[in-house]
């Protein structure tokens, strides 16, 4: 064999390693579309849809719905995503399994279905659902979201989470020093 046939050959297994870069980078983007309804088959104007990693750990895009109910997401990366409906700040579903593809638009519709008799007589929630928690100020972090039982918010204290500035933390480690417990005076000494 000589040179210039195998200068040949690369040549040609370049070209098309070179096509097959091309053909896949030409590729368009992948979108999310559907329609949002309520248990009475109405669309629900203002709902975020959110576009999550399949994990959740990673926010990628938050869209809201039109007045007819109809909402796109664009620009994803072929793969498969999580795809949340949160409807005045609760998630109402959640699809772990959305497959999207190169230059295709995956259709996703939401229709919430009504609570039934049974449901309502109990009168308790089952389950869990996610709840959205932001950044703490003064941290790097982002926020993320956390698993909470439906049933766990009708006790006192159900998430143990109290809101308050920091003037009112350092107040509060001002007047309990450590090893006190809040509301039982300070800590015995030695024991005691």
């Amino acid at each position: 064999m000589s040179y210039s046939s195998m200068f040949i050959k690369s040549l040609q297994i370049g070209l098309m390693g070179f096509l097959l870069c091309a053909a896949t980078a030409w590729a368009g983007p992948a979108s999310i579309q559907g329609v949002v309804k309520d248990a009475k088959g109405q669309p629900i104007k203002g709902a975020d849809v959110r576009v999550q990693s399949r994990d959740g750990k990673q926010l990628l895009n938050t869209v809201k719905t039109d007045t007819k109910g109809h909402y796109i997401s664009q620009g994803l990366q072929p793969g498969v995503y999580r795809v949340s409906l949160v409807v005045n700040g609760a998630v109402k579903a959640s699809i772990t399994n959305t497959n999207t593809k190169a230059s295709q638009t995956t259709q996703l519709n939401f229709d919430l279905k009504p609570v039934t008799p049974g449901q309502a007589a109990t009168g308790q929630k089952t389950g869990k659902h996610m709840v959205w928690m932001p950044p703490t100020t003064g941290s790097h972090t982002g926020g993320r979201w956390v698993e909470v039982d439906d049933g766990a918010a009708d006790g006192a204290n159900a998430l143990n989470v109290k809101r308050g500035s920091a003037e009112a933390l350092r107040q509060q480690q001002l007047s309990h020093p450590p090893g006190s417990v809040p509301g039982q005076g300070p800590a015995a000494v030695g024991g005691q």
